[in-house]
């Protein structure tokens, strides 16, 4: 069973920057595209960011779009979100995500889950 870790979650000021981790287990990594979600409260979990197997496509949502980067490293098998930046509606329990087939970046699309990690944005 794969097993997804992320990390590097914390309480940040408005204009910030963070990077977040996701450590892969218990798998090919490299098989797998990841995606990045994140779940606000009172609000339903939605599309951050993706990259494709070999880290040659990103895909990222408009409210994020020239602010966060997602890379990974298939040696090291792990992925890595930068956000820059960060505004406190970014504020957010961040999740990685791995997905075995398909193409669409939505949740139901994604196989496997980290337990999330919190990023807090104050203004």
């Amino acid at each position: 069973q794969v097993q997804l870790v992320e990390s590097g979650g914390g309480l940040v000021q408005a204009g910030d920057s963070l990077r977040l981790s996701c450590t892969f287990s218990r798998g090919t990594f490299s098989s797998y595209r990841m995606g990045w979600f994140r779940q606000a409260p009172g609000k339903e979990r939605e599309f951050v960011a993706g990259i494709s197997r070999t880290g040659d496509s990103t895909d990222y949502a408009d409210s994020v779009k020239g602010r966060f980067t997602s890379s990974r490293d298939n040696a090291k098998t792990t992925v890595s979100l930068q956000m820059n930046s960060l505004k406190p509606e970014d504020t957010a329990v961040y999740y990685c995500a791995a997905a075995w087939f398909g193409s669409r970046w939505i949740a139901d699309a994604m196989n496997y889950w980290g337990k999330g990690t919190l990023v807090t944005v104050s203004s």
